[in-house]
């Protein structure tokens, strides 16, 4: 009797002693660290402590392992910011950080050497944001480092991104069901998340592995409730709301940037790599509705699908980092800089 009262007590000590050895184990592994972001410098931009280091990598096989570190502003960048009206911001989500990539392939570098060092090129990349979180970064550019100038990288969901609840929001949004501007910003993460983050085995499964129990949850529903049929093409109704969304997106973007982007606002629109669908998706014709009103509003436009279109034509060489990660590589980052320092030379 006493013996099977051992039988937990001995089941746990097997348990944590997995735990503490696949534990060692990972930290000998080029797994991603903690990146500790939160609001540092600024109540609307989400961005890495100072000085900060931390590891990146691709998978449960960890490819394209890379190390970073942040400047004083807490972005991942080889300089320091400082007050420069002629420096250059190039601001958008992870195309622009490109932790995949060594810091000499990534886009700030890249297009600071295409520019022949003419001008200094400040990268403000944050992961995961939208177009709402770009306009505050150009706030906080003009407000704390006196830029003028600004290229902002837009991919073909920014402006859906910027809408509140999207998960791609970290300061302002606008309200999905009013298209109203309001606030939503990242809780503080608690003592377990605080937990993980230092712990390698944590990274591995939630980082590498990309468990997400409320995915899993959402997947599991969608898969058994009852199949509906797949309708081919957007209504009418479908395009207004998509058309009014765009509309207010852009509207309260441009409301915002207005006192900050005194110089020259440049978009650059991504696009596809390989050749586009011929039944083109309901993200392709709101990319496509995007161009055209940013262009209505004025805005300077360069769509990279002409870029990568040019590409296709004369080489098979893929501008991705692979098909499991559709982040352009060195190749794929020049094609685009050297279209955009061509576009911004006099």
């Amino acid at each position: 009797m006493r013996a099977v009262f051992h039988i937990p007590i001995i089941a746990a000590a097997a348990l944590l002693a997995t735990v503490l050895c696949l534990e060692a184990l990972f930290r000998c592994l080029p797994v991603s660290t903690a990146t500790l972001t939160g609001y540092y410098f600024d109540a609307d931009l989400l961005t890495y402590p100072a000085r900060h280091e931390w590891a990146v990598a691709t998978g449960w096989d960890m490819r394209n392992a890379q190390h970073l570190r942040s400047n004083a502003q807490g972005f991942a960048a080889d300089i320091d910011f400082v007050a420069d009206p002629q420096a250059l911001a190039l601001i958008g989500d992870s195309y622009v950080e490109g932790s995949a990539l060594r810091q000499q392939d990534r886009p700030a570098a890249q297009l600071a050497r295409y520019l022949r060092g003419k001008r200094v090129v400040y990268g403000m990349g944050t992961p995961g944001t939208a177009l709402l979180d770009y306009a505050q970064r150009i706030r906080y550019a003009s407000q704390s480092l006196q830029t003028r100038d600004f290229v902002v990288w837009l991919e073909a969901g920014d402006a859906r991104q910027a809408l509140c609840g999207t998960g791609h929001v970290v300061s302002r949004c606008l309200d999905a069901r009013t298209l109203l501007p309001r606030t939503e910003r990242l809780a503080p993460p608690d003592a377990i998340k605080r937990l993980a983050r230092h712990s390698a085995l944590a990274q591995y499964v939630f980082s590498q592995l990309k468990f997400n129990p409320g995915r899993l949850l959402s997947d599991m529903r969608q898969a058994l409730s009852p199949a509906r049929a797949v309708v081919e093409g957007a209504t009418p109704a479908d395009t207004k709301a998509m058309q009014a969304m765009v509309d207010a997106v852009l509207a309260e973007f441009f409301r915002q940037v207005a006192p900050h982007a005194r110089g020259r606002l440049l978009f650059i629109v991504d696009g596809h790599r390989a050749a586009p669908p011929k039944q083109p998706t309901a993200l392709h014709l709101e990319r496509q509705y995007l161009v055209g009103a940013l262009r209505a509003a004025g805005a300077e436009v360069l769509d990279l699908e002409t870029v990568f279109e040019a590409h296709r034509n004369q080489s098979k060489l893929s501008p991705e980092v692979g098909p499991y990660d559709h982040h352009l590589n060195p190749l794929g980052v020049r094609l685009v800089m050297q279209a955009v320092a061509t576009r911004l030379e006099p």
